[in-house]
């Protein structure tokens, strides 16, 4: 059967290969994408093979079930897989790659929900840069050359490393504008969702064949620092508080942040997107969802259905008209059953010894 809308991508992916301008596709309208599910785990289970076998990143996992031993959840313990995502706040073109959240939001569907993979990110003192830039060039089969960095620490490496198994860059790559800075595939799974490259962009070898073929040469890309996302979803406001990419690395060996980190700045960013409602705004459970750093939406505030007000499309998260009713709806739920607040500790992960990455040809 002839599909209009298919064929209608297929051509614009065409002409942006061949350089050629076009008007913008529809634009994906919701606020969100995907839906929070649980998994009962088995004995044979760890949280770093659930995460890639539900393509979720490490962290991300481990902070959405912060009391679970990551190495033996146990047989018959309930796993929450946090695939509900707020979009980031960020034009929906092109690329958006929340470092934080550790993730990949690909506009390129026209209005249907954008494509999502989880990412590994650049470690402390080796950041992956923010900012824009395009996917300049793509390769199937490349080839690796660590930097002068790389062989001055390890005098043990190749000067290059050919496509195979070996190859750290994995089995694609797609290069961005910055000189050395790709995404790439990997031959260490067990890195995405964590902070672990030198600075390029990690992805589960499954995720970036599927990948590589979404994403054309040209393509815009918008790298951003958002550990915390708000957004109206009908009725309800949420919030979803990832680890900044200082905690990340303490969320990982414990499941839990050593402190909460609620500035003059997130405070703002709150109030503006409740608007009218910021009467309704549940503190308590905006203080916790910040403090656990759970990596999942959390309603913080409502509207009754009979309330006079609607949402701004054209403004996104803010809102138009007042409110009738002065009286806050109960705000207490979240999306699922909240984990309790007494977190236990877990001894850390082992340390293990990561092949940096760099592109190179």
């Amino acid at each position: 059967m002839f599909n209009i809308k298919s064929n209608i991508r297929g051509l614009a992916v065409l002409l942006l290969v061949c350089g050629v301008s076009f008007p913008a596709l529809a634009e994906y309208k919701k606020n969100y994408i995907g839906d929070i599910e649980t998994y009962i785990a088995v004995y044979e289970d760890t949280l770093i093979h659930l995460a890639r076998k539900h393509d979720l990143g490490f962290v991300e996992l481990r902070a959405a079930n912060p009391k679970l031993d990551p190495w033996i959840p146990g047989a018959g313990a309930e796993v929450i897989l946090p695939k509900r995502h707020l979009l980031p706040d960020a034009p929906r073109e092109g690329l958006v790659i929340n470092l934080p959240e550790m993730r990949v939001y690909a506009f390129v569907n026209g209005d249907d929900a954008p494509y999502t993979y989880p990412l590994g990110v650049g470690r402390e003192g080796l950041d992956t840069p923010i900012g824009n830039t395009t996917i300049v060039r793509k390769k199937e089969g490349p080839t690796w050359r660590p930097t002068p960095r790389m062989r001055k620490e390890d005098p043990k490496l190749p000067a290059s490393v050919p496509p195979g198994p070996e190859n750290p860059l994995g089995t694609h790559a797609l290069y961005f504008g910055w000189p050395t800075y790709a995404m790439h595939g990997t031959n260490r799974p067990f890195g995405i969702g964590r902070r672990v490259s030198s600075g390029c962009i990690r992805m589960y070898p499954e995720d970036v064949i599927t990948f590589f073929d979404q994403i054309p040469v040209g393509t815009k890309v918008n790298v951003i620092n958002q550990p915390i996302k708000i957004a109206w979803i009908g009725n309800e406001l949420y919030l979803e508080a990832h680890p900044d990419m200082e905690q990340s690395i303490k969320m990982e060996e414990t499941g839990m942040v050593e402190q909460q980190k609620f500035t003059d700045e997130d405070m703002s960013l709150i109030i503006d997107r409740a608007g009218r409602y910021a009467d309704r705004l549940n503190w308590p459970k905006i203080r916790s969802a910040l403090r656990e750093r759970k990596g999942y939406p959390v309603r913080i505030a409502r509207y009754l259905e009979n309330d006079a007000a609607l949402i701004d499309k054209s403004e996104g998260n803010k809102i138009k008209a007042s409110s009738k009713d002065n009286n806050p709806s109960p705000s207490d739920e979240v999306i699922i059953p909240e984990v309790k607040p007494d977190i236990t500790m877990v001894k850390a992960e082992p340390k293990v010894v990561i092949i940096e990455a760099q592109p190179g040809e």
